[in-house]
């Protein structure tokens, strides 16, 4: 596994979202759009590859750890405007959680 700096991490803006929607996108069995609020009127359009796993009625009001400064790329006719940051086990994702959800405030960046 390759190593890299700590400069080169402390690029990456991960923070802590909160979903405000979610909803399949038709046509695709592993995909959802969701609305996600990055803090400081920061709301993202997200594509992510969960839907196996999550539903969208789970997903709201939940808090996300999300790759904030990726650069968008269009998902299945949509433009994916950040990452969901999530383990993969036997090809399906389980996103990461938030510990004591309830103290780490909307747009907290992760470090």
């Amino acid at each position: 596994m390759d190593k890299i700096s700590y400069e080169y991490f402390s690029r990456l803006d991960i923070r802590v979202g909160k979903v405000l929607e979610a909803r399949r996108i038709e046509g695709s069995k592993k995909l959802l759009l969701l609305k996600v609020d990055l803090g400081a009127g920061d709301v993202r359009q997200i594509v992510a590859g969960i839907a196996e796993t999550y539903s969208p009625e789970e997903l709201i009001g939940r808090k996300v750890v999300v790759l904030a400064n990726i650069e968008p790329r269009k998902i299945f006719g949509y433009e994916s405007q950040g990452m969901l940051l999530a383990a993969d086990v036997d090809g399906k994702a389980y996103l990461l959680r938030v510990d004591k959800e309830d103290q780490v405030p909307v747009g907290a960046k992760v470090r």
